[in-house]
């Protein structure tokens, strides 16, 4: 320790991990004083590490976490790891090791959102138990501190509860965290975690999607949207699609719309091999198709956002391109405005399909680097390069 002073050593993982840390690191200290002890003034010192996002086991994580913190003499460290943590396949959210001041927070488990403020509670929890102890006296000692607290001062804090890692409202309801302290396990003194399996695949699976930012990817769809719009834009200036979307019922527009859109999904993973096989990896069954869902719906959700895009256009186009009256004369004197609508939907299913389908997407690095599979790859051989930089 140093005096009246505490350092508090904040380790992330390359990424969002930091960015979630240097959006919150000038707030700490002050919520640290009044969370934990306001005896001592509190340091916070940051640190990027590819270790602690290399690896899927928290044993090997911790023993990281112990290098850095002796080699940067601090008194507390929390790391923020972005990959699943799991005890067989119950999600392990957080863990501390009091007799060490060190701590490992698993960001997909702690859900998608609001992913911040859960991240800050966490690690504001994690100190509390180091530095009271984990035992039963050290929480009812950071209990009777906190009730003599300002509530007003609180910074919106969703729990005083000294047991408890983050609030209990919403998706914590349907997947709660659970409090233990493991005896079977060396170096972990209490662990926070997910002991319904459904929960923590909820959990894991809304968490990783987060954090590989879908709504990143879009960039890459530039190339898809002009040659998909081109297609579609093309297709408008002729009846048969007016006639189309009149015919067509609403279930068959949200088949096409379906159809269209996980036919996209498909073609990238096929593309771009994102796809986690079972012959080409080590890692364990249920872990493999955590990743391969997880990729799964990152980029269903980027195609969504890249369909909902090229609707707006087309709506604009459909506008632009058909006035009233001639839709009127090809079609029926009975259709009005709401079809117009139904067109844009109609060319935009088909024009995905017909166009962007035989595409290359324009950067095919941040396509990769929203999946879990290649991030860990790019982390693994930075660490072997490190290891090979040491050694020489």
């Amino acid at each position: 320790m140093s005096g009246s002073n505490y350092t508090v050593g904040l380790i992330a993982a390359p990424g969002y991990p930091k960015e979630l840390i240097d959006s919150m690191k000038t707030d700490l200290p002050e919520l640290l004083d009044y969370y934990v002890d306001d005896r001592y003034k509190w340091k916070i010192d940051c640190l990027v590490d590819s270790l602690t996002g290399g690896t899927d086991q928290s044993e090997e994580v911790m023993k990281a976490i112990l290098t850095h913190r002796d080699e940067n003499n601090w008194d507390f460290t929390v790391a923020i790891t972005d990959l699943p943590l799991l005890q067989g396949k119950k999600a392990i959210i957080a863990e501390a090791y009091e007799e060490a001041n060190i701590a490992l927070i698993s960001l997909p488990g702690l859900g998608a959102v609001p992913l911040a403020r859960r991240v800050r509670d966490s690690i504001l929890q994690l100190v509390n138990e180091m530095f009271y102890t984990t035992s039963e006296e050290g929480r009812e000692k950071a209990e009777q501190r906190l009730e003599r607290k300002d509530r007003t001062e609180d910074k919106d804090l969703k729990t005083r509860n000294p047991k408890r890692l983050v609030g209990r409202k919403g998706f914590d309801k349907i997947s709660p965290i659970k409090r233990e302290l493991p005896e079977e396990t060396e170096n972990i003194d209490v662990r926070f975690k997910v002991n319904s399996y459904v929960g923590s695949v909820l959990r894991l699976l809304t968490g990783m999607v987060r954090a590989n930012k879908p709504w990143a990817m879009f960039s890459s769809f530039k190339k898809v949207i002009m040659l998909a719009f081109t297609t579609g834009a093309y297709a408008l200036v002729f009846p048969t699609l007016w006639m189309l979307s009149n015919e067509y019922t609403v279930w068959r527009m949200f088949l096409l719309s379906n159809i269209a859109i996980l036919a996209m999904v498909f073609w990238i993973i096929s593309a771009h091999k994102l796809w986690e096989r079972k012959k080409v990896t080590t890692k364990a069954p249920h872990l493999r198709k955590l990743y391969n869902a997880t990729t799964f719906f990152t980029l269903f959700t980027a195609v969504c956002l890249y369909y909902m895009m090229l609707f707006i256009l087309f709506s604009f186009a459909v506008i632009l391109f058909i006035p009233m009256g001639l839709l009127q004369s090809e079609v029926s004197p009975d259709v009005g405005y709401v079809n117009y609508f139904y067109i844009a939907w109609t060319a935009t299913s088909i024009a995905t399909i017909i166009g962007a389908l035989g595409s290359a997407l324009e950067d095919e690095e941040v396509v990769l680097s929203s999946t879990y599979g290649y991030r860990q790859r790019q982390r693994y051989e930075e660490i072997r390069r490190m290891e090979e930089e040491r050694e020489n």
